[in-house]
């Protein structure tokens, strides 16, 4: 029963490599529990922080209209990621993705904060090609949850794929590069490190 909601949460796992990463901790009292979740959520929907936690790659938030946003994150907004190395020509020196869905459960003794995000183009990009160094088919899931005493930070990629399809020519050989090493699990690093500092005091 735990589990159940999840189901409607994260994306289907049809095609490429998936990963999850995961961090818990558990709460003496419902009262701590809930703070925790509490404060948890807040640290997710600031996304311009993601980077003190994250480690490797910076992050900031953008408007549906391709401008730095100073508050938290909303469903159409754009994270634009720095990630370590030189970027691509399409994505502007960037990686990008779109806030697909931002899901809030409340049942009882069970809270879910979840965001999902998914590569897309430049936001002023008219082609519409995919800056991002995976395909679009990808998502990345980033929840928070709280079951009765114990709070978990996730992060869940699904259905990646290297982008090598759009850009010019160096664009699909560094992403096809940067790609199978998230494909390898040099990504998982990152994550692991975002989700423990989510939970950090």
């Amino acid at each position: 029963m735990e589990n159940q909601p999840d189901q409607n949460i994260i994306p289907k796992q049809y095609t490429g490599t998936s990963m999850d990463a995961l961090e818990e901790r558990i709460s003496s009292s419902t009262e701590e529990a809930i703070a925790l979740f509490k404060q948890t959520s807040a640290k997710l929907l600031s996304v311009n922080d993601w980077g003190k936690y994250a480690g490797m790659s910076n992050f900031q938030l953008m408007d549906p209209h391709g401008i730095k946003a100073e508050r938290n994150a909303e469903e159409g907004d754009y994270i634009r990621i720095d990630i370590p190395g030189p970027g691509t020509s399409v994505g502007k020196g960037y990686d990008w993705v779109r806030i697909q869905e931002i899901k809030n459960i409340e049942e009882s003794e069970l809270q879910i904060l979840a965001i999902t995000v998914r590569p897309c183009a430049h936001p002023l990009e008219i082609e519409g090609k995919t800056a991002h160094f995976l395909k679009d088919t990808a998502t990345s899931t980033f929840v928070v949850k709280r079951y009765g005493l114990r709070i978990t930070a996730e992060e869940h990629g699904r259905n990646e794929l290297p982008n090598t399809e759009t850009g010019s020519l160096y664009d699909k050989g560094r992403n096809f590069v940067v790609g199978m090493a998230a494909k390898l699990g040099l990504s998982y690093p990152q994550w692991k490190s975002l989700v423990k500092g989510l939970l950090e005091d």
